[in-house]
C-alpha cells in the first residue's frame, strides 16, 4: 500500500499532526508546496489543513492543490485532519462531504480536528489513524 501524508501549516499545529499521522503510517510527511508525486500512484492519502478565515481550507496553496487532485481520489483511502482556533468545525464537515463525493473512503468515517495544538493523547490518536490508513 503506497501512502502519502500531505499538509499545509501556518503555525506548526497541523505540521505536528501530519508528522504523527506519517509516523503511524511509516512514511514522511510532506508539505503541499514540496509534494511532487502523482496522486494516482498512491493507494492511501492523508491531507492536513487548518481552518482559515471563515472556516475554509487555506486558499493560496492548499485549496488550489486539492482542487487539482480531487478528481483522482475515487477508490482511495483518505485521512483528513487539521486544527482550528474558533468555530464549530464546519470546514472539516464540508471537506469530508467533498471527499466522499469524490468517491474516496474516509478512514475513521470523519476528519480529525484539534483546537490549536494537539496534545499527546490526540497525537497518539493521529498515529493510530496513520496505521489504519496504511493497512
Amino acid at each position: 500500500m503506497k501512502t502519502a501524508v500531505i499538509y499545509w501549516s501556518g503555525t506548526g499545529n497541523t505540521e505536528a499532526m501530519a508528522k504523527a499521522v506519517a509516523e503511524g503510517a511509516g512514511v514522511e510527511a510532506v508539505s503541499v508546496s514540496d509534494f511532487s508525486g502523482n496522486i494516482s500512484d498512491y493507494d492511501a492519502l492523508a491531507f492536513g489543513c487548518p481552518a482559515m478565515g471563515d472556516e475554509q481550507l487555506e486558499e493560496a496553496e492548499f485549496e488550489p492543490f486539492f482542487a487539482r487532485i480531487e478528481n483522482e481520489l475515487s477508490g482511495k483511502k483518505v485521512v483528513l485532519f487539521g486544527s482550528y482556533d474558533w468555530g464549530t468545525g464546519d470546514w472539516m464537515h464540508a471537506w469530508e462531504e467533498r471527499v466522499k463525493a469524490d468517491g474516496a473512503e474516509i478512514v475513521g468515517d470523519e476528519g480529525y480536528i484539534t483546537n490549536l495544538e494537539a496534545n499527546e493523547t490526540e497525537l497518539g490518536e493521529l498515529r493510530e489513524l496513520g496505521k489504519k490508513l496504511a493497512e
